[in-house]
């Protein structure tokens, strides 16, 4: 369990220097420069995630079960995976509807994840994964929005043909997800 904790504190903590150090990112990217900033940000964040992974894989060895969740979770679960797909894709897609109107629509796809694997769950690590990408979900899309207000920033409209391949790929990448990788990668069949 430590290795999980240690793992989440550490990859939260690099992906909450805009929530928590913003100033100091903006100096130290003026600095050194984006193009190292961006390479050290992204060597942090894999060696973070590494061990994270690990942390998790280790502390699923010896459960603590909290509590037994109803098996319809697992359905609503499901479910809730169909936004939080289109919504992740939908940040890297120019000129959607989710992006234009919502903003932030990854740190949203994040808290309709950890939320939809809260209420499927009832074991301590899961609540410590989840919960703790919830929280920082939260303070992120508050940080971002405030950044916004601050800055007074517009998005650029929707249009018709961003909002479509924002479904369209979040729907692909989901159906891959649910039916293949997550099986592979996690080790649980959502639909197996």
């Amino acid at each position: 369990m430590t290795l999980l904790v240690l793992g989440l504190i550490l990859f939260l903590g690099v992906h909450s220097t805009r929530i928590f150090a913003d100033g100091w990112r903006t100096a130290t990217i003026g600095k050194i420069g984006a193009l190292p900033w961006k390479g050290l940000y992204s060597v942090l964040s894999i060696a973070t995630f590494a061990l994270l992974v690990w942390g998790f894989m280790r502390a699923r060895q010896n459960p603590v079960l909290l509590w037994t969740p109803p098996v319809a979770m697992r359905h609503v679960a499901a479910l809730l995976m169909v936004p939080a797909w289109i919504l992740f894709v939908a940040a890297y897609v120019p000129r959607n509807w989710f992006k234009s109107r919502l903003h932030h629509p990854q740190f949203l796809s994040v808290k309709v994840w950890a939320v939809a694997h809260l209420l499927a769950n009832g074991m301590l690590v899961d609540v410590l994964l989840f919960g703790g990408f919830l929280v920082w979900a939260v303070l992120g899309y508050t940080a971002a929005r405030r950044r916004d207000r601050i800055a007074n920033t517009v998005y650029p409209p929707a249009t018709t043909q961003g909002t479509v391949i924002a479904v369209v790929a979040g729907l692909i990448v989901y159906v891959v997800f649910a039916f293949w990788l997550h099986g592979w990668l996690v080790g649980v069949k959502p639909f197996g």
